[in-house]
């Protein structure tokens, strides 16, 4: 016989937690990044592992998305240890003069199946309508189909979008502007981060058409993380969240569109949650400048605004205390991105 005075409770709902990892220059030594003075010492490069562990155990990520990865037979030895079975990557750095490594690329890891993997590639058909000719992605997005519970085969995608750097360093030729003068040096530069911003942007809608392409193919429930490189609200990367179909009605649009659309995930918590006011964390610090480049977004089956919904945002966390609040000896090796972490509750 029962108790009628034992307390109740609630059982918890079964969660998915998904993150977004950049883990800067993620290499394991004696190969240097970028330049032959770059190398971890093996101290160095054990407190860099043992953070990405401690992040790890803290925040218990079933799906993790990583970029700026060198050494991925290493990363993924890591991971084993730490409960992920299921890892892949698409691509490989490059290397320069046997051990000077430059060009990172994306990789997945997951404590679910991972069905199949795919590398991204631009649609050339596409890209020529746009003006450009055997176009490529500068680091290749990865996409890989898990299979989730409760929710089942799920395409994920993970990528890694060209940065604000000028796309060119030199001066322009004295054919355009003199050279070797303030004129040229500030014409380059804005030419430059033009070209950037190009690029990202063709990245990002290129990118876009093939999530579309493989939702109608596939069906599957989608994501995609990663460092984006710039904020979403920007004119580079507006597209991935947009709903709007020029010539089409509001119900149309609910209708027809909301099958293929991308929401960020931030701002499915605010609104789940009715924090709609709530400052976004940032990711990035640079000086006392701050700013989210770092992204997870999600398909309609994940928005608790849709009714055929099957998980919602429940919660998002962005991991920045090395960032913030940090300690040397713990956070010297660990990354200069915070990390967005998005838990997925099982709606009943």
């Amino acid at each position: 016989m029962s108790d009628v005075n034992q307390p109740s409770y609630e059982v918890p709902l079964p969660t998915v937690k998904i993150a977004s990892f950049n883990l800067l220059n993620y290499l394991e030594p004696p190969m240097a990044y970028y330049d032959f003075q770059n190398i971890y010492t093996m101290e160095q490069w054990h407190k860099k592992q043992a953070w990405i562990t401690r992040f790890l155990d803290k925040n218990r990520p079933d799906i993790i998305g990583f970029q700026e990865v060198f050494s991925s037979e290493s990363l993924q030895s890591l991971l084993e240890k730490a409960g992920y079975p299921y890892y892949a990557v698409i691509d490989s750095p490059t290397v320069i003069d046997d051990f000077i490594y430059r060009s990172p690329v994306v990789a997945i890891a997951s404590k679910f199946p991972i069905t199949e993997v795919a590398a991204i590639t631009a649609d050339q058909q596409a890209a020529a309508i746009l003006g450009l000719t055997d176009f490529h992605f500068s680091r290749k997005p990865l996409r890989a189909t898990i299979d989730i519970p409760h929710i089942g085969l799920t395409d994920c995608y993970v990528t890694h979008f060209k940065s604000k750097r000028s796309l060119f360093d030199d001066p322009l030729p004295d054919t355009i502007v003199p050279t070797n003068t303030a004129l040229s040096r500030f014409a380059s530069q804005r030419l430059g981060s033009w070209g950037s911003a190009l690029l990202r942007g063709t990245e990002a809608n290129l990118l876009l058409l093939a999530i579309l392409k493989q939702r109608e193919a596939s069906t599957h429930p989608m994501l995609l993380m990663g460092d984006f490189n710039d904020e979403i609200s920007s004119s580079c990367l507006e597209q991935l969240i947009a709903g709007n179909v020029f010539g089409m009605s509001d119900s149309d649009i609910e209708r027809l569109i909301g099958y293929y659309r991308l929401y960020d995930s931030w701002n499915l918590f605010t609104h789940n949650t009715e924090q709609v006011d709530l400052p976004r964390p940032p990711t990035h610090y640079f000086g006392a400048k701050t700013s989210v480049l770092d992204y997870i977004l999600l398909s309609q089956e994940f928005n608790a605004q849709y009714l055929g919904s099957l998980f919602e945002v429940s919660d998002y966390h962005t991991e920045n205390k090395h960032l913030i609040n940090s300690s040397f000896d713990e956070d010297g090796y660990s990354t200069d991105h915070a990390i967005p972490c998005v838990t997925l509750s099982l709606r009943m």
